[in-house]
């Protein structure tokens, strides 16, 4: 049913907030990354390796991605965002009841993983829905939010931890998330399916005639839906072989001390931010696919000055090198959830992002398992950064194959009006 003038109206009043709510509730779920101020005292108190902790959390991220994408697209998002703070909440607050690293695979890994998914798939694809014609920049902030989080939280949690015991910090945290999250979901509304802000009617409808929205079954029958979770694997590869390992990259390839190193990590996750803002803003005007083409352009200059870096022990090109790294991953992170909805429409994007998410959860496996292995094996990082060029340069021979692909369609089209 179409929506009456007053309604879009008040709708495209509405979706600031909605937005800004979004960005809020992306900056809790965020804080997720934030573990390396937790795991460190947790580790040392139970006496165990915690890696596996936070890859189970990642690994676990694309099944919430589908399952929330299923019911968002066809529900709504407030309750299911509403469903996965609780789970956040309550798995940071029972991690610091943990007395064993399964307890914390249970509660940090499955339920905090699960239910940050759930959350973060709503907020970005259910917000762009209402911002057709600012698709990248609201991507762009949603994700932002996101990916600022572990720079605002690391330092408020080692606050707490301080002042208190990680035990308590998780507890803290846990129960403030719980009540930021689910209050921020009660605020959120399903976006109208066909809904246009006022105001931008003509320009956008023009641009949606031409994008046929596709069910997940027909999506996964495209050629270039794989063009592009390839693409997106090998952007998440290279940006998370770094950002997983940024601090003791730091302090082994140029011998920085820890506070330095941790200085580094900061810088990253700051370049990260301004990368998902500016790209998002950017992609909007230039255009997703050579958006990502630049990224991808420049992260292979970043990659080389990391691999100099250490055959030379520059600190300069070390901090260059880190700082086009996480502007590039930004770049892949802020642009993709619009990419995904350019091409395959917004009405099913939740899941259909969601089972594109796959990709970024690969690499969470592929990248820092390239970067430690080759490590343990030749005591230098030389060679992760070798491959993790040649992926890159895969990713840039994608980008040409996702041109010839759309051209070709585009023919066909014209040839069909014909």
């Amino acid at each position: 049913m179409a929506l009456s003038s007053n309604e879009v109206i008040s709708l495209t009043k509405k979706r600031w907030m909605i937005l800004v709510f979004s960005c809020l509730i992306d900056l809790c779920i965020g804080s997720m990354y934030a573990w390396s101020s937790l795991s460190a005292p947790m580790a040392h108190e139970l006496n165990a390796d915690l890696s596996s902790v936070f890859s189970t959390a990642n690994a676990v991220s694309f099944v919430a991605m589908i399952i929330g994408g299923y019911l968002n697209d066809k529900y709504g998002p407030r309750w299911v965002m509403f469903c996965g703070g609780v789970m956040f909440g309550v798995g940071m607050f029972t991690s610091g009841l943990a007395q064993n690293v399964t307890h914390l695979m249970l509660s940090y890994g499955l339920c905090l993983g699960l239910g940050m998914s759930l959350v973060y798939g709503c907020t970005i694809s259910n917000t762009i829905k209402f911002f057709p014609d600012k698709r990248g920049m609201v991507g762009g902030m949603t994700t932002a939010s996101y990916g600022i989080s572990s720079v605002i939280f690391a330092p408020i949690a080692d606050w707490i931890c301080s002042l208190t015991n990680a035990r308590m910090t998780f507890m803290i945290l846990g129960g403030i998330f719980i009540v930021v999250i689910c209050a921020g979901s009660l605020v959120m509304k399903k976006c109208p399916e066909g809904f246009l802000p006022d105001g931008f009617i003509a320009v956008t409808n023009k641009v949606d005639k031409a994008i046929e929205d596709k069910k997940p079954t027909q999506m996964l029958r495209t050629p270039v839906f794989y063009v592009m979770l390839i693409m997106l694997t090998c952007g998440g590869t290279f940006g998370l072989m770094i950002i997983s390992n940024a601090k003791p990259l730091a302090i082994n390839m140029i011998g920085s001390t820890a506070s330095v190193a941790t200085m580094f990590v900061s810088v990253l996750c700051l370049f990260n931010t301004a990368g998902r803002l500016v790209a998002g803003a950017i992609s909007d005007r230039i255009g997703r696919i050579n958006t990502l083409t630049v990224a991808m352009l420049m992260a292979l200059v970043g990659l080389g000055a990391l691999y100099f870096s250490e055959i030379m022990a520059s600190v300069a090109l070390f901090a260059a090198g880190i700082m086009l790294i996480g502007v590039c991953f930004g770049t892949f992170m802020g642009v993709f959830p619009g990419f995904c909805a350019d091409r395959f429409g917004t009405k099913n994007n939740t899941i259909n992002y969601g089972i594109m998410w796959i990709g970024f959860s690969a690499a969470g496996i592929i990248g820092p398992s390239i970067l430690v292995s080759t490590f343990n094996a030749t005591g230098s990082y030389k060679e992760a950064f070798i491959i993790a060029i040649a992926i890159d340069s895969l990713g840039l021979a994608l980008s040409i194959v996702y041109r010839l692909i759309t051209s070709k369609s585009k023919i066909r089209e014209k040839n069909k009006k014909q």
